[in-house]
């Protein structure tokens, strides 16, 4: 370790396996942002189901090991690059993809990846925003082309991505059913731009859904565990229906003729397949949401740093998820 360097906390995987990879250590050097790079000293970090899928090495992009989990973090910017412009010392922001790991006291993100972060959010909603939002609005409005009048349902809305699609798709002017699998986090959908929820423990619920919608069907689904419910949702549709898979956690057996009557699409979307502008794109839609205040994220678990571990384990494991999951640096 050359001399002088600064030293951080940071959580370093060595091996790809399941939550007890995540190693906590406070010897890792600070990383220095380099031409077009900004580091940010976290505040908080939010914790995705993306994070478990590549820590346990099963997911299609695998990081050189070792590495630093974590793309969303919000907090201040600590010093700035060459060439860099937008940023200086002191500015609050938030991010959706670091360079150097988001679960650290310091992370270096590329300038054109980091945004303002308005007054009126705190530190923690501000490491709410980047997966679920940017994926929330990419799914609804470039994937599913959603337009006001048209109905969505938003399997799974009370978690991180959940939440976000129901406040924009409420924002834009559609019609918005949620399902959710306690009575919480029902209510939080309720309070966050679902016109009606349902609770996807019953038994009964999928009845319950086609009675409130009719005959026509759902326009947009937005599909969190497609594994359990694709099946389902081609038979909710309406004609011209699309079934957004934002996630899934296994194979499941459908029938392709479900698609055909009302040639209804199943769509997948990635928001690491996104350009640069649309990136930039989504940060304005965003940015005016927080400004007019119908953006709002709702913060679930918070975790201190050196417990990783137990967030890892609790995401996944966890019954009925609401509200975003952080880790909290200090």
């Amino acid at each position: 370790m050359a001399t002088g360097q600064k030293l951080m906390r940071a959580i370093r995987v060595f091996e790809f396996g399941g939550p007890d990879v995540l190693k906590f250590q406070s010897d890792v050097a600070v990383p220095i942002p380099k031409d077009h790079q900004v580091l940010i000293k976290v505040h908080a970090c939010g914790v995705n189901p993306v994070d478990t899928y590549i820590r346990s090495g099963t997911y299609s992009r695998k990081p050189p090991l070792p590495y630093t989990p974590g793309s969303d973090v919000a907090g201040v910017i600590e010093a700035v690059g060459e060439n860099v412009s937008a940023f200086k010392k002191g500015d609050r922001v938030f991010t959706a993809g670091t360079i150097s790991g988001g679960y650290a006291e310091f992370a270096v993100a590329a300038d054109d990846t980091v945004y303002a972060l308005p007054e009126k959010l705190d530190f923690q909603q501000g490491a709410a925003l980047g997966v679920p939002y940017f994926t929330a609005y990419r799914a609804l409005l470039h994937r599913a082309r959603g337009k006001a009048g048209e109905s969505v349902l938003v399997h799974g809305a009370s978690g991180g991505v959940g939440l976000a699609a129901c406040q924009i798709a409420r924002a834009y002017g559609l019609k918005v059913l949620g399902t959710a699998g306690t009575e919480e986090g029902k209510n939080i959908v309720l309070r966050n731009g679902a016109h009606e929820v349902f609770n996807h423990r019953e038994v009964n619920y999928i009845d319950k859904i086609k009675k409130s919608v009719g005959e026509k069907g759902i326009d947009i689904i937005l599909e969190m565990l497609a594994n359990v419910n694709l099946s389902n949702d081609l038979n909710l549709l309406s004609y011209g229906g699309r079934v957004i898979i934002v996630g899934s956690r296994g194979p499941i057996e459908i029938n392709p003729r479900d698609t055909m009557a009302k040639e209804t699409s199943i769509i997948g979307v990635a928001l690491y397949s996104s350009t640069k502008e649309e990136f930039q794109q989504f940060a304005a839609a965003l940015q005016a949401g927080m400004e007019v205040g119908w953006l709002k994220p709702v913060i679930g678990s918070q975790y201190p740093l050196e417990k990783a571990v137990q967030a890892h384990e609790n995401i996944i494991h966890s019954s009925g998820a609401t509200g975003k999951m952080i880790l909290l640096m200090s």
